[in-house]
């Protein structure tokens, strides 16, 4: 069945990489692709309809030179401006597509908490998953990245990285952390049979969600990575040399849909390559 690409588009250079990486998916999977940019909404301020007006000119002018660079790839490319909240606007329309593609609005690490608070609030409220592509070159990268935590999830996430490590010819690897019980005050050190137990029993959960994995896929490589630590951390420090992360939410509900775990946001406030939230 073909695939359906929404990608969100503003005039930066994360937005630029984003379209481009839905061009290439798209081209490989025969897929459609529809390019919206949102105006915001007026509030009916005295002089306000000139200035919406070339606002949404330009808009359209951008989507435009974005949806040729898109063409070019021999991919129809549709385009469409709509007014309101950016986040509401692309959050709604996810509701009928496989995919959205979005930039990264992470500006850097001294940029302040702002500047990645649109791109978590879409990841996390959409009807499908998310792919946030930052502005990094990713020449020369390769692997899938899955973080797992044993929660329902887990199976999806696997499932998606797999499927799309195998399209690819890319190896996956497949990451479940554990951290330890506070030390209580009267203990000096964790007893080595406490901390074995743990790396154990997550390496035994590990296994038992890859176990489909080799009859689904007889040729694709695997890798398992557990560690003791912070599930964030250690998926940022591999997804430094990968082409792709795959990362879950936890939401359920008409309000908790929007929230994301911390590990998940931790991941999408400085992606380290392009990083897909499914839920």
């Amino acid at each position: 069945m073909q695939e359906s690409i929404l990608v969100g588009v503003v005039d930066t250079p994360a937005s630029r990489r984003a379209v481009e990486w839905a061009a290439h998916r798209a081209n490989e999977r025969l897929s459609r692709v529809e390019l919206l940019s949102v105006v915001g909404g007026a509030i009916g301020t005295v002089g306000e309809g000139a200035v919406v007006a070339e606002a949404i000119s330009l808009t359209h002018t951008l989507l435009e030179r974005e949806a040729e660079r898109v063409r070019a790839h021999g991919v129809k490319a549709d385009t469409v401006v709509s007014r309101g909240d950016p986040v509401e606007e692309l959050i709604s329309a996810s509701m009928v597509f496989d995919l959205l593609v979005i930039g990264s609005d992470f500006r850097g690490d001294h940029a302040g908490a702002r500047s990645i608070h649109h791109g978590i609030r879409v990841a996390a409220g959409a009807h499908c998953p998310v792919v946030v592509v930052p502005d990094i070159d990713l020449a020369g990268r390769r692997g899938v990245i899955v973080g797992v935590d044993g929660s329902a999830v887990s199976g999806k996430l696997i499932d998606f990285g797999a499927a799309e490590a195998a399209r690819t010819g890319d190896p996956l690897t497949v990451v479940n952390t554990w951290v330890t019980v506070p030390l209580p005050l009267n203990m000096s050190a964790y007893p080595a049979d406490y901390l074995s137990g743990m790396q154990k029993v997550t390496e035994e959960a590990l296994t038992d969600s890859l176990a489909g994995i080799p009859r689904l896929y007889p040729g694709l490589e695997v890798h398992r990575v557990v560690e003791r630590g912070y599930a964030a951390t250690v998926i940022n420090r591999l997804a430094r040399d990968a082409r792709l992360t795959v990362i879950g939410s936890h939401g359920r509900g008409a309000i908790a849909r929007f929230l994301l775990g911390s590990t998940s946001q931790e991941v999408l406030s400085s992606p380290s390559t392009v990083t897909v939230l499914v839920r």
